[in-house]
């Protein structure tokens, strides 16, 4: 049997919006499908088993059990990163004033880099491993979500020096305001090793004001194009200088305020004038308009379904707004609301590489995370701690393409072939030892799909689990049970609708 994976993967078109009830509380039908649809969104997926547990619950305790983060359970442990190499004294003097290196020290300059790069390799592994297995174990979905929402929104690299261990406090501060208040999480960022080295903001003095952080956190960040100027930037800048960093033995940076480098002059932003901070500039931000609007479209997007109507844009920033950019009663609404469980909502994203992936493990139960799947995510073009660029990774359509797709079919494939997922994946048992090809075609589509599949790729299954109508010595049988379902559920992964969220 051929799986079905060149199929396009469909969108709903837009539907007219009810703008006066789109953020009420959601009173429709409360079923399976619609507690997986939550748990896809807010979290990762799942098990069967927590699908059962949410779908038990009522709509509105659903989303509470959710947005009340829980310290139950346990964590990977915080990875154990090496600290960056120190060059040898003297093996880069003379390299800022342009003087030629001899052969020894430039072959020395070579292998240090190496190690360097080496070092960062190792670092960049043990961060992502251990970060996708939190995401897998953790009992708090979203929080975790919420932390991947922010990390690809404040997004800072390896790039300029970074290192492993600035990162990692980086994504520890995402996770400690998951749903905390935004303008605070901004100052914070404002003040962070990671992006004041990623946005050069660790070199804005008062003497040659660097515009790099000014202008992304407005264009990028906060406000978007067209609501800022050119003059806002520079004075922005002007008002960040001296906020800088120093070392730490193991290398980190910790954030200073230098005040002999910052310029105290009078600036005019955003229509404001006065002697002028970053702190100042981060609060009169949040106090414009386009601020609300701004985050409310990217959390629609992410969340909810690209290219939201302007009307429900507004009622989300109005919401912000209200609830004075405190995130975790804004989500609680949109997670409730009947935007939320629209058919225009229902499977309207692509799912991430980090949502495929994650998601996936749960469903199976297999709580470690191969080192090949890391180098298996990056073909799907998402590697976590090293965003492609400051605007960080696109989504929605863009994570799908013929090639991409089929990285997710051998993905699919290599974990319905590997030895923990029978042992993990007790639903399918009961399933199998009917040997009923019908009964374990409805327990994967059910499992894995909620149903959401058309009745010729269900047919499609069971003849594929019977044998095809051909002999007795193809039919389902002891011999061949495990091969088949294992097959089958990779059939089912390579479905078009495995593949949204």
């Amino acid at each position: 049997m051929a799986a079905q994976t060149n199929a396009p993967i469909s969108y709903r078109p837009a539907g007219t919006l009810d703008a006066s009830g789109a953020l009420a509380p959601y009173a429709g039908p409360w079923n399976r499908r619609l507690a997986a649809h939550l748990l896809r969104r807010a979290g990762f997926g799942g098990s069967p088993a927590d699908v059962d547990r949410f779908a038990a619950m009522s709509p509105r305790d659903a989303v509470d059990s959710l947005v009340r983060f829980s310290d139950a359970g346990p964590l990977p442990a915080r990875p154990a990163l090496e600290d960056p190499p120190v060059p040898p004294r003297g093996l880069y003097r003379g390299f800022l004033a342009g003087m030629a290196a001899d052969d020894a020290t430039a072959e020395a300059r070579k292998a240090f880099q190496m190690q360097r790069n080496q070092n960062r390799r190792r670092n960049l592994i043990s961060m992502q491993t251990w970060w996708l297995q939190r995401m897998i174990a953790s009992q708090s979905p979203l929080q975790e979500k919420m932390t991947l929402f922010w990390h690809g929104h404040f997004t800072s690299s390896p790039e300029k020096g970074t290192s492993a261990q600035e990162l990692l406090m980086q994504n520890q501060l995402f996770r400690e305001y998951a749903l905390g208040n935004v303008r605070d999480l901004t100052l914070h960022v404002s003040q962070d090793p990671a992006m004041l080295r990623y946005l050069d903001n660790n070199v804005n003095a008062k003497a040659h004001p660097n515009e790099n952080y000014a202008r992304e956190l407005m264009e990028l960040f906060t406000l978007g194009i067209g609501n800022y100027t050119e003059q806002d930037i520079r004075e922005s800048a002007r008002a960040f200088t001296g906020w800088t960093f120093r070392l730490s033995p193991d290398g980190t940076g910790n954030f200073i305020d230098n005040k002999a480098q910052h310029d105290d002059g009078t600036k005019t932003f955003l229509g404001q004038t006065g002697n002028f901070s970053g702190t100042d500039i981060v609060n009169i931000i949040f106090r414009q308009p386009a601020s609300s609007r701004w985050f409310a479209k990217k959390l629609l997007a992410f969340f909810v379904y690209m290219d939201p109507e302007p009307q429900l844009i507004d009622q989300v920033a109005a919401l912000i707004r209200k609830n004075d950019f405190e995130m975790k009663p804004v989500m609680a609404t949109l997670l409730h609301s009947n935007v939320f469980f629209s058919e225009r909502a229902y499977r309207a994203l692509v799912k991430s590489p980090v949502e495929f992936v994650v998601g996936t493990h749960q469903l199976f139960g297999i709580n470690e995370v191969a080192p090949v799947e890391l180098a298996t995510m990056r073909q799907m073009g998402q590697m976590l701690f090293y965003p492609p660029n400051v605007k960080g990774w696109d989504g929605g359509v863009a994570w799908v393409n013929s090639q991409t797709i089929l990285t997710r079919e051998n993905f699919a494939n290599g974990v319905a072939k590997s030895p923990k997922m029978m042992d993990a994946a007790a639903w399918i048992v009961p399933a199998m030892r009917s040997m009923d090809p019908r009964g374990v075609a409805k327990t994967l589509t059910e499992a894995m799909l909620q149903g959401d599949v058309s009745p010729a790729s269900v047919a499609q299954l069971v003849t594929y689990l019977g044998g095809s109508g051909q002999t007795e010595l193809a039919q389902l049988s002891m011999e061949n049970v495990d091969e088949r379902v294992r097959n089958a559920a990779y059939l089912t992964m390579a479905m078009p609708a495995y593949q949204l969220a």
